[in-house]
């Protein structure tokens, strides 16, 4: 089965996460025709730490999402703890320049991806959800998609000039480069992540856990729901399922937690889990971006963190505005662009996005390294002992007050978008299936 729906669009975005909407909300905006593919239903719980920087809160304002963000989102984020064992260091988090909103906050990605996407749809961007990318083809100025109805046998083939990466780092997209495997290894990192209720932990602040073999982190988010999440080595993940037979990983990992860290046990006294342990992984640190890409890259298919500084929601936001403010400045909507002119964008982003971006991953691999190596953080937290404030410069040195430079350079709209079309449940669809 096939649907009508008209075939060019001015971008191709694949992934509706933070980096993927946000793209497609500024592009339409601006006049661009956006198809925007996801292939998983809204709300879905997701493996974050979801911790939002105050970096990114005008940002936010400027999407149409920050006054709906601050009545679900939890308390203001003002301080950080660092967690070894027995040991708790805490020191107050640098405050933002924006004196309205110094501090940053913390929500579950169930909800604010849904308030990204919605925000999306009311700009123009066509949604298509759930569809998945079933078979992408072609070159920078030429692509073309195959998306494929994920419930349905649905097909509808797109093209485009642009074709904006955004899906994320677990898999590669359907295109004829995928990504060089990565070879199984002990030091592999997995990513887990629960919500509990009923928590005694205090709001308005982060914790990190440093630990053997595997860091991680709590925040209380909206409706004082704790996130508890952490990267663990594949090694130490191996070992604990091997002493816990017939337990699940997840639930391995949790008893874990709670043996090596005091502060965890009393985070968890009392507490309710809220469904089952997610997992994902192995995560895949490192700079993706390059000048010489034929599509662009933005969020985790740019370049990722080690989430250890929670800056991954961050990188989403400010890299997709960083491409968006390029593309808008240079081509203009419903025209085809030249190939010389998306190839000066796309080295003039790849250079941008290093200079913004390439500091926080060096200072998370460093941060996380040291966290997961007992004897060294342990010096780590007999030098905060004396010198707490290196916590609070630490957050500065991670991007947590800098706003995105791309913020200036966009624009609220002083009038309602049109209204946009979506192949979701929600709406009914414009078009019809033949």
């Amino acid at each position: 089965m096939q649907i009508e729906l008209p075939s060019r669009f001015d971008a191709i975005i694949v992934g509706a996460g933070p980096a993927g909407s946000t793209a497609a909300i500024l592009l339409a905006r601006a006049g661009w025709s956006v198809a925007l593919i996801e292939k998983q239903r809204f709300p879905r719980r997701k493996v974050c730490g979801e911790c939002i920087a105050a970096s990114n809160l005008p940002l936010l304002d400027a999407l149409g999402i920050g006054a709906a963000l601050r009545v679900q989102a939890g308390a203001e984020l003002q301080h950080v703890s660092l967690l070894h064992g027995d040991r708790a260091v805490t020191a107050t988090l640098p405050a933002a320049a924006d004196e309205a909103q110094p501090w940053g906050r913390a929500l579950g990605r169930e909800s604010l991806d849904l308030l990204l996407l919605e925000q999306a749809r009311h700009a123009g961007a066509q949604v298509l959800q759930p569809w998945a990318g079933h078979a992408i083809r072609g070159a920078k100025g030429i692509w073309h998609c195959e998306a494929r109805a994920v419930e349905t046998a649905a097909t509808l083939r797109l093209r485009s000039p642009v074709l904006i990466d955004a899906h994320g780092s677990w898999e590669e997209l359907p295109t004829d480069h995928p990504r060089r495997p990565v070879a199984r290894a002990g030091a592999d990192l997995f990513a887990f992540k629960a919500n509990f209720t009923g928590s005694p932990l205090q709001p308005g602040g982060i914790s990190v856990l440093a630990l053997d073999g595997a860091y991680g982190g709590m925040v209380l988010e909206g409706s004082s729901v704790l996130t508890l999440a952490c990267c663990i080595r594949r090694d130490r993940l191996n070992s604990l399922r091997g002493a816990s037979p017939g337990a699940s990983a997840g639930d391995a990992v949790e008893a874990w937690l709670r043996r090596e860290c005091r502060g965890v046990r009393r985070a968890l006294l009392g507490a309710s889990r809220v469904g089952p342990w997610l997992a994902c992984g192995p995560i895949d640190p490192g700079i993706r971006v390059s000048p010489k890409d034929e599509r662009f890259r933005i969020g985790n298919a740019a370049g990722e963190a080690h989430p250890i500084l929670g800056e991954g929601i961050s990188m989403a936001l400010q890299s997709a505005a960083l491409l968006c403010t390029h593309l808008i400045a240079k081509l203009p909507p419903n025209q085809a662009p030249d190939l010389a002119v998306l190839g000066e964008i796309q080295r003039r982003y790849a250079a941008d996005w290093r200079q913004q971006f390439a500091p926080r991953l060096r200072l998370a691999a460093a941060f996380a390294q040291t966290a997961m190596h007992p004897p060294v953080s342990a010096l780590l937290m007999a030098a905060l002992r004396v010198w707490p404030g290196l916590l609070t410069q630490g957050a500065r040195w991670g991007g947590k007050v800098r706003p995105s430079p791309a913020l200036a350079r966009i624009e609220t709209p002083q009038r309602a978008p049109p209204a946009a079309h979506d192949t979701g449940s929600t709406s009914p669809a414009p078009w019809r299936a033949t």
